[in-house]
């Protein structure tokens, strides 16, 4: 049987069971595979002797020196060469010396905090500092004035505040900026009043004064009123003149009859005062004009003096029937292209003005301006007694400006100044989140429609809500107001491009100041309008550039938003200054994309709610 089954087996088979008999069970047994030659160093690991190579000579025997000019120079080395590692030390020193003369105050001395604040802001060094020691000195002075009754004005003027400058206003209390000026401009800081009916002398210098405040506090009453009561102590400085000379006069004149009669004034010849205002002020814009005239004219109903405005929203009749009154003039309010028009052909317009206010000197004194005001100044300096230059900011061009040509002017700033107030409160929307995706038109009216919505939810029925949609280029107001007008939204468009009688339409649209006739038409374009078209109802939105931003009275704007992020912190401080206005809350909303400064931003909203300046 053995031999069958052996003869059956192939010869392999047999002789893999002979091995299996001489092997005892208890022994380990070993693959194949267990035979084969261990796995090598992978082809990606260098040799540590790659660097060497094989040794190159000559064929004189001495050995060859690699060029180190060589593109392969650096290949297959495993250390860094000498003049690497020495040129990387020096680096490293000089980084590190940079790095301690940075934080350390001219190299030496006590080193400085690591994060500077505003560092983003200051990288854009456009407005002039303003030492904070100052800020609390000025904070102190504020607290012991606190009612228009202390200032040593006439009682007419202090009559007309309540009543007529602040529309009946209860509980009035002077702001800070009116706390400083009108006392200095009155010349009674000392807290000496001045006798009951004596006219103060013209001062023998020109005083110069600069008024700089936050938007919406005040600076324009802060100046009129001691203007206005500069003006008419000097009208009865002058009647008290007449009347001692005509007094002396009488007594002097011959008996009648004897042909020495003097002869009758004439009725019909003008006034004395006719193209000869003493007081001048000046202010960029046409809407500008048509508002700080309306506040001297509502103040003139009880101080009685003549006060007129004149722009490029009037004609040359009605503007030479102003200036040229028989009944004389007082107070002019213009802008410098049209008042430097004038006085080239009249140039005694400015021979009796003792007054001259640069209302938003910072843009009256900028390059476009800055020659015709100056030139105006020249010209009336004669006579003027007083120079008044008002800004909500002091940029670093003014201050220079400033400290060129009048070196010795008296500088009265809030303690607020260059601050955002710390009552409205900045948003910050990114347009490249879903569902805006980038398209910024696209994000700035899903966020109106919201705003409208909170309107509909919390307001009064019938109210209004207005919206300022501030954009940095003049082309783009009409092309963001057009588009939101395809989103169903009342926007009107204002910028330079616009006609001074279509900015003041826009503006009087956009308040809600509209005459009669334009109220009926807006109604009946309402009536007209298609009603399957979806609309937001409640709203009405600006869009402008920064014509917009600068004096102009927005006080039913409660909402700003920032198309794009301003180049300057000055153009944020007048933007977002169009809200918060006279002690109110207010909302700013920016939005901000992939190539905007969100740096600038982010410093911006911690400024405000520290209560920083934006220096």
């Amino acid at each position: 049987m053995l031999r069958l089954a052996s003869s059956s087996l192939c010869p392999f088979c047999e002789a893999h069971a002979f091995s299996k008999a001489l092997v005892a069970p208890w022994q380990h047994t070993r693959s194949a595979a267990t035979f084969q030659k261990p796995r090598g160093p992978a082809r990606m690991n260098l040799s540590p002797r790659v660097a060497q190579g094989p040794k190159k000579a000559t064929p004189d025997g001495r050995p060859v020196r690699k060029s180190r000019n060589s593109p392969f120079n650096a290949m297959n080395t495993t250390t860094v060469p000498r003049e690497l590692q020495q040129q990387a030390a020096r680096h490293a020193a000089a980084a590190e010396e940079k790095r301690v003369n940075r934080h350390v105050k001219g190299g030496r001395g006590r080193p400085t905090k690591e994060k500077e604040p505003m560092k983003a802001l200051k990288m854009q060094r456009a407005l002039a500092s303003v030492p904070y020691e100052k800020r609390s000195r000025i904070k102190l002075e504020l607290a012991e004035r606190d009612r228009f009754e202390e200032f040593d004005l006439l009682s007419e003027i202090k009559e007309a505040v309540p009543v007529q400058a602040l529309g009946g206003m209860s509980d009035i209390a002077p702001t800070p900026i009116q706390r400083l000026a009108i006392p200095a401009m009155l010349g009674t800081e000392d807290g000496k009043r001045r006798r009951k009916g004596n006219a103060a002398p013209p001062p023998k210098e020109m005083k110069q004064f600069l008024l700089a405040a936050e938007t919406g506090s005040g600076k324009t009453l802060a100046y009129v009123l001691p203007v206005i009561d500069a003006l008419k102590r000097a009208e009865a400085l002058e009647a008290q003149q007449e009347a001692e000379a005509a007094k002396r006069e009488e007594q002097t004149k011959l008996v009648p009859g004897e042909g020495n009669e003097l002869p009758s004034p004439d009725v019909n010849e003008p006034h004395h005062t006719t193209g000869r205002p003493r007081v001048i002020i000046l202010v960029p814009t046409a809407e500008l004009v048509a508002q700080v005239g309306a506040l001297i004219k509502s103040i003139s109903h009880t101080v009685k003096f003549r006060a007129a405005m004149i722009s490029a929203n009037y004609s040359s009749t009605v503007i030479r029937n102003r200036l040229f009154s028989p009944q004389g003039i007082d107070v002019v309010v213009s802008t410098p292209h049209l008042l430097d028009s004038i006085t080239e052909s009249d140039p005694n317009v400015l021979s009796r003005v003792t007054h001259l206010v640069i209302d938003e000197a910072d843009s009256l004194l900028d390059r476009s301006f800055s020659p015709l005001t100056s030139s105006i100044i020249d010209r009336a300096t004669p006579s003027l007694q007083q120079l008044i230059l008002c800004s909500a900011t002091i940029p670093r061009s003014l201050d220079t400006y400033l400290h060129k040509r009048y070196p010795s002017i008296r500088r009265l700033t809030t303690p607020n100044l260059h601050a955002i107030p710390r009552r409205v409160q900045l948003s910050v929307v990114d347009i490249d989140k879903i569902p805006y995706q980038g398209n910024r038109d696209l994000t700035c009216a899903q966020v109106i429609w919201d705003l409208g919505k909170e309107q509909d939810e919390h307001a009064a029925p019938g109210a209004e809500k207005r919206i300022i949609v501030f954009v940095n280029e003049r082309e783009k107001a009409d092309e963001v107001a057009t588009y939101l007008q395809s989103k169903g939204i009342d926007a009107l468009a204002l910028s330079r491009d616009s006609s001074d009688r279509a900015s003041t339409a826009t503006l009087a649209a956009f308040t809600g100041t509209l005459t009669p006739a334009q109220l009926e038409k807006q109604q009946k374009d309402t009536r007209t309008a298609d009603p399957s078209t979806r609309r937001l109802r409640g709203v009405k939105v600006l869009v402008t550039t920064d014509i917009a931003s600068r004096g102009i009275d927005t006080t039913a704007a409660k909402t700003v938003i920032l198309y794009t992020v301003p180049h300057t912190s000055i153009d944020f401080i007048h933007r977002l200054g169009r809200v918060g206005r006279m002690g109110r809350r207010g909302r700013g909303m920016v939005l901000v994309g992939r190539g905007d400064r969100k740096d600038v931003v982010k410093e911006v909203r911690e400024g405000m709610f520290k209560g920083m300046a934006l220096i």
